[in-house]
């Protein structure tokens, strides 16, 4: 009965007004249907809440007793209701993410930022992480969403397709391959790489392809960070494989990207969510403009 807040609401008005005609027409509700409230909140309850004579009813003292914890119970629902409306209507709230470095770097701060001056109330938080601990985090609740490449099919997972990252070979510009529009794997694998971490997906479908087409590399460096790859590279230790949607700092100026075909590798980025979780209208409303930000143009299927 206690869900039903029109009897807290009528019971407060009573005890304010000391008379049941001034307290139905407070809540506006006629008399009968306000005795009948008061009625089956006491029977719900188990006590007697007023004494009635003609003249007035008065407050009993169990009913003394309930009237400020009932008073805190509307108040309470009061502000559940307001906050429940704000979040809503992303007037509040956090969205948390999880995003492939590629991606973080890349796509995202755009996404973010028309967000954030749409819905300055809502907090955004964001956790760059490899492949691996992306899903590890989104399987834990720990973030809202993923935006990553799984490695194997997982049915606690649901994916939403954002778009297909092609990898290529990062070269400086005074390289001699610099000038060269494409390269096949077979080349690309007689130069010693700069590479990510085993953890990473770019990693790992790297490392399937050449093991599917029997192909030896010679790995020079290995680095958890593309920031410092793209380093190594700038300075000319090697050649880095990385996705094209790689943001590089130096770029156009000092690295080039060159097509990697003859197999072409691309992975897909989606957007990854727990199958048993519904994202909240804030998260839904971020996923919305992240897909209005990705790099179609830079999509190859």
């Amino acid at each position: 009965m206690l869900s039903d807040l029109r009897h807290v609401r009528s019971f407060l008005a009573a005890a304010r007004a000391g008379n049941f005609t001034r307290a139905a027409a407070e809540v506006h509700i006629s008399q009968s249907a306000f005795t009948v409230q008061i009625r089956q909140l006491e029977e719900a309850l188990g006590v007697r809440l007023f004494d009635r004579s003609k003249r007035r009813v008065a407050l009993t003292a169990m009913g003394r007793d309930l009237l400020v914890p009932l008073e805190r119970l509307l108040v309470d629902a009061a502000a559940v209701t307001g906050r429940t409306r704000q979040l809503a209507g992303l007037q509040r709230g956090l969205v948390s993410m999880a995003a492939l470095p590629s991606v973080a770097a890349g796509a995202l701060p755009g996404a973010i930022l028309k967000f954030t001056q749409a819905h300055p109330g809502i907090t955004v938080q964001v956790r760059d992480l490899v492949s691996e601990q992306l899903i590890e985090a989104v399987k834990r609740d720990q973030v809202d969403f993923g935006i990553g490449s799984r490695i194997r099919p997982d049915r606690e997972l649901k994916a939403m397709p954002l778009f297909n990252d092609r990898l290529c070979a990062f070269v400086p510009r005074g390289h001699r391959l610099a000038k060269r529009s494409s390269i096949s794997l077979k080349e690309l694998s007689g130069h010693p790489l700069i590479l990510t971490g085993k953890d990473s997906s770019v990693r790992g479908l790297l490392e399937r392809v050449l093991q599917r087409e029997h192909l030896p590399i010679t790995i020079a460096y290995e680095t958890h960070y593309m920031s410092t790859v793209m380093a190594m590279v700038r300075t000319g230790l090697g050649i880095a494989v990385l996705p094209e949607s790689t943001d590089g700092g130096e770029r156009p100026g000092k690295i080039r990207a060159i097509a990697i075909d003859s197999p072409q590798l691309s992975r897909k980025i989606e957007i990854i969510h727990r199958r048993d979780r519904s994202l909240s209208p804030a998260a839904l409303k971020m996923v919305e403009i992240i897909e209005q930000h990705a790099p179609h143009a830079a999509s190859h299927s």
